[in-house]
């Protein structure tokens, strides 16, 4: 990691970024330069399920219940949430074990306001730790969900000092690499997670975050959304009500008992990290889930509709495309990003997303038939995983929705020459630990080192360069994309994001302000497997 800028080809960086990944890729399942080059969006192994699956487009859209506090006294909403495992039914006549939010997958949605602190209680009732991020949220460190910062389980007796000087072996601190955190501050059974919410209004979401297990344990089900709105956004006259839809998209494989398939090393999640070596470069599954309902369809007026889309796949990217039965590609006007409105509509016909990224998209049914369908498929899937879900056309509606041409005057104005500084960080695959890894800057995640120090207010611009695909999250600040390969953002690089999408050899320019909280944040790539292999890394403010 530099803090310089030394003028490096940019092309022998992309050679040099896709020729270090070979050594782990091709042990992944992928071929080389010329596999990448074919499917640029595919990194890692699909899992075959091994129960029949049903068709298409036969399933209802589930709508994630709203969850209600249980108190709003004072100045703040209070919410509780207990983590347990439960029995659902996700493919129709089978049961599926999960690791749940207050039992459901997606867990409930928590409504919020602009400027209104929240604060959630969580309780762990699973067999193992756990840890709380609330991804997009301006967060103090003490609630962000470091991922050493453990909630331990009730039912573990030999669970270790609730004092966080020291950390037991077998509880996903980190024990498989042999890393302790003495700053970590872990409690027991229960924390409080406070939330101030003095951030634009946008799509949040909620995940497990502990180390060397974050991937398993979302694949088991543990996500859920939290919505922040304003008096601003709610005059704008976009569509709402019913025809509001957050979309949670998901991709997961099944056993043949009904279980969901993972290839973890070990199945407890307890002592020993990874996944088996064909799936070292990410987990995909041949099952798409939206809202935990498989390939589902939605019943929808001849009108305009709001879709909140989140990609919570492990490792899965999408590029989306609405698609009519004649053929005709349906519009898609993004008015938001992951940290909320656009200054003005971006119109799509394909909207490509990485693993965590968030979408706001109105999409107009008006000019489709009553009777007809529309279908939501996935450009860079096959198979199966090629279809998302459908919307069928039932009725003719009055609709008094808009799409303002200005949708918001407050994103950030930074520009280049308000940079203190220029930071160069790699995300490679590397050896770690005598065995393969993902790293930043040529280094595995260690809770115990400082990587990146940076001032309270500063403002930073920060070159990224990728071997192979690698969604890229901040905690605690949004930032804007400068430039992709030298040349000016993509049109899907509108607004203000938290995650961006590094494609293969490819060098990103974001520029971000470090405001908000002093404190230990984190910044890591989004393909789960990936950020559990050691692909994170410490952000101090000071």
């Amino acid at each position: 990691m530099r803090e310089h800028d030394d003028g490096r080809d940019l092309s022998r960086r992309r050679l040099l970024g896709i020729g270090g990944a070979l050594g782990l890729t091709a042990a992944a399942g992928l071929t080389a330069a010329a596999g990448l080059a074919r499917r640029p969006s595919f990194t890692g192994a699909e899992l075959r399920s091994a129960v029949p699956l049903p068709p298409a487009f036969r399933v209802p859209l589930p709508l994630p219940a709203v969850l209600a506090p249980v108190s709003t006294s004072g100045e703040a909403d209070r919410y509780e949430i207990t983590q347990r495992e439960a029995s659902v039914e996700i493919l129709p006549g089978v049961r599926t074990a999960l690791w749940t939010y207050n039992g459901t997958f997606p867990g409930p949605t928590i409504e919020s306001r602009r400027g209104r602190p929240v604060t959630v209680t969580h309780r762990n009732e699973l067999p193992v730790p756990t840890v709380v991020h609330l991804h997009g949220g301006r967060t103090p460190a003490e609630s962000d969900g470091y991922p050493t910062d453990l909630v331990l389980p009730a039912s573990r007796p030999d669970a270790g000092s609730p004092t966080g000087h020291h950390t037991p072996a077998g509880h996903g601190m980190g024990a498989g690499h042999g890393m302790r955190d003495p700053r970590a501050v872990v409690t027991r059974l229960t924390r409080d997670y406070t939330f101030p919410l003095d951030q634009r209004p946008t799509l949040l979401w909620y995940h497990d975050h502990r180390m060397d297990f974050t991937a398993p344990a979302i694949w088991r089900g543990l996500a859920g959304l939290q919505i922040v709105r304003d008096d601003a956004e709610d005059a704008l006259g976009l569509p709402a009500g019913e025809r509001e839809l957050p979309l949670m998209i998901a991709d997961r494989a099944f056993a043949a008992d009904g279980g969901l398939d993972y290839p973890a090393l070990d199945p407890t999640l307890r002592d020993r990290p990874g996944v088996r070596e064909p799936y070292l470069a990410g987990v995909l599954g041949d099952v798409i889930l939206v809202n935990g309902a498989p390939w589902p369809v939605h019943e929808v007026d001849a009108a305009r509709y709001r879709l909140r889309i989140l990609n919570a796949s492990n490792a899965r990217h999408y590029e989306l495309e609405a698609v009519g039965d004649d053929g005709r590609r349906l519009d898609l006007v993004q008015i938001g990003a992951d940290q909320g409105l656009l200054a003005a509509p971006v119109t799509h016909r394909f909207l490509p997303m990485a693993p965590a990224e968030r979408f706001d998209v109105i999409i107009d049914f008006a000019d489709v038939p009553v009777g007809g369908r529309v279908t939501v498929v996935n450009r860079l899937g096959s198979g199966r995983a090629r279809d998302v879900m459908a919307f069928r056309v039932v009725r003719r509606a009055a609709d008094d929705s808009r799409i303002p041409r200005v949708l918001s005057s407050d994103l950030p104005d930074w520009r280049r020459s308000d940079a203190v500084r220029v930071r160069d960080l790699s995300f490679r695959a590397g050896r770690m630990h005598g065995g393969r890894g993902w790293l930043i800057g040529g280094l595995p995640f260690d809770p115990a080192r400082s990587d990146v120090v940076t001032r309270l207010g500063d403002v930073e611009v920060w070159r990224l360069v990728a071997d192979v695909h690698h969604p890229v999250h901040l905690h605690l600040v949004g930032f804007r994309v400068l430039s992709r390969g030298g040349r000016p953002p993509l049109p899907h690089d509108a607004g203000l994001k938290d995650t961006v999408s590094l494609r293969p050899g490819e060098s990103v320019e974001i520029i971000t302000r470090f405001d908000g909280h002093r404190g230990r944040y984190l910044f890591h790539c989004h393909n789960a497997e990936h950020e559990d292999m050691g692909m994170m890394a410490n952000l101090e403010i000071i």
